[in-house]
């Protein structure tokens, strides 16, 4: 395990007010143009699925990043698409964030480091991005069902054990945020909303399920074939294995 480090700064910029949470050892110089995909020492290109079309690959003086904008999906994203209701610094989607991956990579799981947060204010409410490691060379479990495909079922179940033996909770566990790279090495993006809690069968079955939900979307029909079936029962299996071992 290793040691987190954080520091907070307030700024205002053509924005508004607001305030950034970083790593000094990994950024000791910040600004809040930091955040701004038009920033052209970013040299920023889009990310094509996920992000809500407010993702961006970037560069960083702590190395290729992925900039995030928080989005509201669903029905609430047509009132409001960017702008969540205040209660706090603390409790600002982009701050819960950055220390719940801290803690994470802190555990040695595998999860994006986090670099740097920020909230810019707006009468009671806020808008939000984050600052991320790029995990490079990897595929998401989506891309590898999209191209026809089988991901490592096994690995899967034994990362997915890893992070819930320690008691993380993953708010939205689908096919895209699932990373593999080249050696079948495993990895959990987007961890808004996310939170630690005591490990219990309850929500980890529900997050279980809410991954066979987004599989069974993906692929259609094809989520009954035999080999999608026995991947995701050999993926359970290693998957209870797994959570018999310490946390």
């Amino acid at each position: 395990m290793t040691a987190s480090s954080e520091t907070t700064r307030n700024f205002r910029d053509a924005s508004g007010s607001g305030a950034m949470l970083f790593d000094p050892s990994l950024l000791p110089q910040i600004e809040a143009s930091l955040f701004d995909p038009q920033n052209p020492t970013h040299a920023a290109q889009p990310v094509a699925v996920g992000g809500r079309g407010a993702a961006w690959f970037v560069r960083t003086d702590a190395g290729d990043a992925v900039l995030r904008h928080y989005r509201r999906g669903g029905v609430v994203a047509r009132f409001s698409r960017d702008t969540y209701l205040w209660n706090g610094a603390e409790r600002t989607r982009s701050f819960r964030e950055f220390r719940l991956l801290q803690a994470l990579h802190g555990r040695g799981l595998p999860v994006p480091v986090p670099f740097a947060a920020a909230y810019w204010r707006h009468g009671a409410g806020y808008r939000a991005a984050l600052l991320m490691s790029r995990l490079g060379q990897t595929q998401s479990m989506g891309a590898q069902l999209d191209q026809g495909n089988m991901p490592p079922w096994g690995e899967i179940g034994r990362t997915i054990a890893r992070f819930h033996r320690v008691g993380a909770c993953h708010a939205d566990l689908n096919v895209d945020n699932v990373l593999v790279d080249a050696t079948n090495t495993c990895w959990l993006i987007d961890f808004d909303r996310g939170v630690l809690r005591t490990p219990a069968h309850g929500w980890q079955e529900a997050n279980l399920a809410r991954l066979k939900r987004s599989l069974r979307k993906r692929l259609g029909a094809r989520a009954n074939g035999a080999e999608t079936v026995n991947g995701w029962d050999a993926m359970l299996g290693v998957y209870m294995e797994s959570m018999k071992e310490p946390a």
